[in-house]
Order: structure tokens, then sequence, then C-alpha cells
């Protein structure tokens, strides 16, 4: 295994084979800690949809908890060589991230003159600084030093985003697997620095499209390799909603904390995790 590999504590592989014991004074209310739960809305001025925008980041919040316990188990299983069990975990990704684009449905039934009514109670506070969606840009492959720095009031997320920058990302452990099945991957590409940003290549794209052209002989990386298109589409149609959601509630002015907005997210639009994955197709 690769040193380093980060794993989260609640990690869920074998939970079926732990002994677990009847506690009948347990509840649906004390099971799922709903009292605690409920009383986490906070909003800070009398604004109606201020609820509304509170529950909808923390419930997309929760979404991608149980994506990053999905996304590290299913880079556990691919750190081990391990395709199938994997591919399971990544088509659940997918549908959490189905989950998270649906939430900007229903937040763009939110008017501008809504928001206004308690914008400047968020203060500094931005969608910028959630670290659990840096986690999961990084370990997707979006290794960008600089956006760690959102965090430098937040030592322990700080830390966190910075041993996951330090990390193999998906990709980085796909690479791993392709080479290790016999296809040509550069040895530079296999062995890296995960901090930088990853390079395209074109003997990577070859072997994808070995992989495509021949999908009965390499089944399980054919499958792979759609798993991670998935994944990256649904992260393309989340992009594109919160632009556009952005867009229509606040036009092209400048976000809370400072952020550009409009622009920003536009611009983060044109990013690719698994470049060869996308440019193979104009080969096929």
């Amino acid at each position: 295994m690769t040193p380093g590999i980060h794993t989260e504590p609640h990690d869920t592989t074998g939970v079926a084979s732990e002994q677990v014991h009847w506690d009948p004074g347990l509840t649906y209310t004390s099971y799922l800690a709903l009292e605690p739960l409920l009383t986490l809305q906070r909003p800070r001025t009398q604004a109606h949809d201020e609820h509304l925008f509170i529950i909808i980041h923390q419930a997309s919040e929760l979404w991608m908890k149980l994506a990053i316990v999905e996304l590290g188990a299913a880079m556990r299983e691919l750190n081990e060589g391990r395709v199938r069990p994997a591919l399971k975990m990544l088509s659940r990704i997918s549908r959490i991230q189905a989950q998270l684009t649906q939430s900007w449905n229903v937040l763009a039934t939110m008017t501008p003159s809504d928001y206004s009514a308690f914008r400047n109670g968020l203060g500094q506070s931005s969608g910028f600084q959630s670290w659990q969606y840096r986690q999961i840009e990084f370990q997707l492959g979006n290794k960008n030093p600089s956006l760690i720095r959102a965090h430098h009031n937040n030592p322990p997320a700080r830390s966190l985003l910075e041993r996951v920058l330090g990390q193999p990302s998906i990709y980085d452990l796909v690479l791993r697997i392709l080479s290790g099945a016999g296809l040509t991957i550069p040895p530079d590409l296999v062995d890296r620095d995960y901090a930088v940003p990853y390079v395209p290549h074109e003997l990577v794209e070859q072997a994808w499209l070995k992989i495509y052209s021949e999908p009965d002989r390499h089944w399980d990386l054919y499958e792979l390799a759609e798993k991670l298109v998935d994944i990256e589409h649904q992260f393309q149609v989340w992009r594109f909603s919160h632009m556009k959601t952005v867009e229509r509630i606040i036009g092209f002015k400048r976000g809370t904390g400072g952020t550009a907005g409009v622009s920003y997210l536009v611009r983060a639009l044109e990013l690719r995790f698994f470049p060869e994955l996308w440019s193979v197709r104009t080969s096929l």
C-alpha cells in the first residue's frame, strides 16, 4: 500500500461482519441525533428565505461527507489493485452528485430580493470555504495549492487539505492499475509529485484507446473508465447548475467573502479531472 493514502476515520468497510448489539432504548430520534441536528439551523436575520439557504448548504455538506466516505473507500480498493469492489462505490458517488445538483433547483426558487434581505448577515462566509468540497476536488485530481489559502483561518481544515494535496488522486491510482495491467504508462506518471497538477500525456490516451477498442479483453478497466466519466460528467452538471443559480440570484456581482462570483464559476467549467478519458473519444 502506498504510504499516505488518506483514510477517513469513519471507514465502513467490513461492517457486515461486526457483532451488532440490540439496544432496546434506541429510537429513530436518538439514532439519527435529530434533536441536535434540527437545532443547527440558526438564521441571523428575520428573512424568510434564510432558512432555505442554510438547510440547502447544510444538506449539501452532508452529501459531500458521504461522497468523501465512498471516494475514500473506492480509492483504498484501487490502491490494492481491486477494481470491481470500487465500481459500486463510484456509481454511488454519481448518484450523490445528482442529489447535490438537485439542491440548486430548490435554491433557485429564491429571488434576488429574497437573497438581498439576508445577504449582509452572511458576513465573510462563502461556499469557497467548504473544505469538504476542496477535498473532493483534490482527491479527484484538481491539485491546486493556491486553493488552500481560503482556509488559512481554519488550521484543521488547512492541515487536512495539505495532506490530501500530497497524496495520489483517484486518477493517479487508476494509472498505476493500467501500468500493472501491462498498458504503456510513462513511469514518471506512475511515480510523481502528487501535489502538482497532472499533465495529460499522449501515451495515456493511447492506453485508454486500447481499452475502449477491446472492451471484452479489458472489461474491468472499461467499466472503471465509464464510472470515472460518470463522476466527471455529474461534477460538470453540478458546476453548471451552481453557476446558473448564482447568476440568477446575484447576477455578476462579487460573491460573499470577496469571491469573483459567476466569472470564477464559469472558469471552473473548463477544468478536467480525467483529461484523456475525454480526448480519447475523438480518437475512437
